[in-house]
């Protein structure tokens, strides 16, 4: 069982990506998932995340208003939209599925489901 991650790569800034995270074994099922990202030397700090039922959202402060967590469930798929990048929004991103627990959580320890992780870098 793992989650395959799609999307990442280099773009100016200013522009958009769109990351995806697929389920290969209905990992997703009840669970809520959630966008983290890691700059080199800096730990792993929460991006954004979606209940099971996509009705609660939390994003980073650093993030609001730019970037969208969404979830196609009968797809077993779940997205970011980033729009509007920033220099500082480069780093591996890394989509995760929560223990079998409806609600997110912001702690990475929370997630037991990791993608491989996808390189987003933004040129200046």
């Amino acid at each position: 069982v793992q989650l395959v991650e799609s999307g990442g790569g280099l773009v100016q800034a200013g522009g958009s990506l769109r990351l995806s995270c697929a389920d290969s074994g209905r990992t997703l099922f009840s669970r809520a998932v959630a966008w983290f990202r890691q700059a080199p030397g800096k730990e792993r700090a929460i991006v954004a995340a979606i209940s099971w039922s996509g009705d609660s959202t939390f994003y980073a402060d650093s993030v609001k208003g730019r970037f969208t967590i969404s979830r196609d469930n009968p797809k077993n798929t779940f997205y970011l939209q980033m729009n509007s990048l920033k220099p500082e929004d480069t780093a591996v991103y890394y989509c995760g599925a929560r223990f079998p627990v409806t609600d997110y959580d912001t702690r990475a320890s929370e997630y037991d489901y990791w993608g491989q992780g996808t390189q987003v870098t933004v040129s200046s």
